[in-house]
């Protein structure tokens, strides 16, 4: 989404019932995500918005500039969770930019610091030179990639699991057979039968979506659970393929 697109689709997320707002620099939507927000006259401390530090700002000083910019697009004084958005392992950056971030959140310009796309491996090493472990772990997870290496060590860790593109990148997940066989058996769309699976999974899922009807679908998943069979399907479902073909090791944003 571009800047316009943003405010108009995040004003409507927030006047829906939505509270976490998710962006990043790459996205280059800050400005209208921060112009959503100040439209609508919700307090600040009821939205908890999600901003990431893009590959080329990795290191020190450059982390600091970054967030700046940041504070400055969004018109906010502080983001609530701030976000490595990939590693970038080959540059070897990302300890001294989660160092660097823990710093910005001491000085209150951040709430919580997290990473995205790291490995159970690279959240290991942040831990061992840095001395703390990252609140959040934002990464592709749905039906068919599971991530339930990833998941069991971030739990044992308590770091919690985001899942961007929780209901992969088609309608595959969406049309699979068990999916809609739950769905109908449950009176509630093939979508909300997979953010319940995250949801029950212990996973907080980010589904994106312009349609203000999806939006309330997708919201309306915590007065109703799927039960252990239904879970147990879901679980059938996992192939170990990505949807996205992504490696963290391999893959670079700037």
């Amino acid at each position: 989404m571009d800047d316009a697109e943003a405010e108009a689709v995040v004003y409507e997320a927030l006047s829906t019932g939505f509270r976490l707002i998710d962006t990043a620099v790459n996205y280059e939507n800050e400005t209208g995500v921060g112009r959503a927000i100040k439209d609508s006259l919700l307090p600040r401390d009821e939205v908890f918005v999600t901003t990431k530090l893009p590959g080329r700002d990795h290191g020190t000083d450059s982390v600091r500039r970054s967030l700046e910019g940041s504070l400055g697009r969004l018109g906010l004084d502080r983001v609530d969770l701030y976000l490595i958005h990939w590693p970038n392992p080959k540059h070897g950056l990302y300890v001294d930019s989660f160092r660097t971030m823990l710093e910005l959140r001491d000085e209150g310009l951040v709430g919580s610091v997290g990473v995205s796309n790291f490995t159970p491996e690279m959240v290991d090493e942040l831990i061992a030179k840095v001395g703390e472990a990252p609140t959040v772990n934002q990464v592709e997870l749905q039906p068919q990639y599971q991530q339930e290496q990833l998941r069991a060590h971030h739990h044992g860790h308590r770091i919690l699991v985001e899942a961007w593109a929780p209901l992969g990148y088609d309608s595959k997940m969406l049309e699979h057979e068990w999916v809609q066989e739950i769905a109908a058996d449950q009176g509630r769309t093939p979508a909300q039968v997979i953010l319940r699976w995250h949801v029950q999974s212990g996973v907080l899922p980010i589904p994106k979506t312009s349609k203000a009807k999806r939006m309330a679908e997708n919201l309306d998943v915590f007065g109703w659970e799927l039960t252990s069979r239904q879970m147990s399907r879901m679980k059938m479902l996992h192939t170990g393929l990505s949807a996205s073909g992504f490696d963290p090791w391999e893959h670079e944003e700037m």
